[in-house]
């Protein structure tokens, strides 16, 4: 059985992030106002932010670079490790504001990308990306950019992101990919509930990530984890609108890595379009999910509450009449609670080929419109502990 208990590392690595952040007297300090930036929202100081960046990196000591109130016109930057201080903190008290044409971003992977850094924590702040007109112009099936995540971290490690606002992300809003020892807490993400693609933060080839006390509201899934994701922790967020927690989609790639020794605890899902979800396209893999515990859930009006889906195929593309490699197992709900706004409020629908394995249910009370709810299973082997409604198929 897994430890519910936090990793000791991220205990570790929380500690040594406050001791960093409160020896502000060994920090050296650099105002983005000294650079050239212009608090007006209008002149473009994207210049400033990285003539500051350099010199905070190429520092010896631990660093600070601050932005105080008022609005920072920025475009596309990205901000390269190697650096020398051992700790960049990037304070923000204002809102850094993308360019109001949205082709400008549009055209970039990234708004705000950090590559191969380590020690770099992000405190306080917005960040307005100005998605809506990129959203106008997709929905009217004009030729549209693809858009840009609004912060991404690379290849990075000791990674810090504290009561940050997302605004209005053009496509997703964090994505931490090939990281190490990333600590998310406090952090508020809000788009539409129609935003394509704007998922909240995404985790892929990562490990050691927490993620702690945040709200996600947008228009896709809430926490998105991808292959390669291990050691993940999730608690205390507030999911809704979007499409709730996904593991997946699995099986993009023949040789995938793996999801493992994931917790998912204490969240709340709030007319979202599934709560707890697992989806692989059907189609040949040698990926995995494993040692995944899901606890401690609230579903208000969910209309997918569990789900595991093996025959992820939109629009019937790149996969018909194939099954899904992803070999799922050791997978526990515990303490899910709540309604489902359709009939069906738990659906295992796992591989032919490899069905799921080790799959738990304990402490399960999930009701539709007041009246009992359903279950469906196909492919499926586990059982089923204490209080379970609706009754399990297992």
């Amino acid at each position: 059985m897994m430890n519910l208990t936090r990793p000791s590392h991220a205990i570790i690595l929380f500690l040594f992030f406050i001791l960093a952040i409160n020896s502000t007297s060994a920090l050296i300090k650099y105002n983005l106002l000294k650079f050239g930036a212009k608090p007006n929202g209008k002149t473009d100081s994207t210049k400033a932010f990285l003539m500051a960046w350099e010199a905070a990196c190429s520092s010896a000591d631990p660093t600070m670079i601050y932005v105080p109130k008022g609005r920072y016109l920025l475009g596309s930057m990205a901000f390269k490790g190697g650096c020398k201080s051992p700790h960049i903190t990037i304070r923000i008290d204002g809102t850094l504001v993308a360019p109001q044409d949205c082709r400008v971003l549009g055209k970039s992977t990234d708004w705000l990308s950090f590559e191969g850094v380590n020690g770099v924590s992000i405190l306080g702040g917005a960040l307005d990306a100005k998605g809506p007109s990129l959203w106008a112009c997709k929905s009217s099936h004009s030729n549209c950019p693809s858009g840009a995540t609004t912060l991404s971290f690379t290849n990075s490690k000791n990674i810090r992101i504290r009561r940050l606002l997302s605004l209005n992300s053009q496509m997703f809003h964090i994505v931490i990919n090939g990281c190490e020892n990333v600590h998310v807490q406090g952090v508020r993400i809000i788009a539409a509930g129609d935003s394509p693609n704007t998922d909240g933060i995404h985790v892929q080839l990562s490990k050691n990530v927490n993620i702690i006390k945040c709200s996600i509201k947008t228009g896709d899934d809430c926490i998105s984890i991808g292959p390669g994701t291990k050691n993940l922790w999730v608690e205390q967020v507030t999911c809704g609108p979007g499409h709730g927690v996904s593991i997946g989609s699995l099986a993009k790639d023949l040789k995938e890595e793996g999801v493992q020794n994931v917790t998912i605890r204490k969240t709340i899902f709030i007319g979202t379009q599934n709560g707890l979800r697992i989806k692989s396209w059907a189609r040949p893999s040698t990926g995995f999910v494993q040692g995944v515990r899901f606890t401690d859930s609230l579903m208000v009006n969910v209309q997918n509450p569990i789900v595991i889906d093996q025959n992820y195929c939109p629009h019937n593309l790149n996969c018909p009449n194939q099954v899904s490699g992803i070999k799922i197992k050791d997978i526990i709900y515990e303490g899910i609670r709540g309604t489902s706004f359709t009939q069906v409020a738990i659906k295992f629908d796992c591989s032919s080929k490899n069905p799921c394995t080790g799959i738990r249910l304990q402490n399960v009370n999930l009701s539709y419109l007041n009246k009992p709810a359903q279950s469906s299973c196909s492919n499926v082997r586990g059982k089923a502990m204490n209080l379970v409604r609706p009754e399990n198929c297992l």
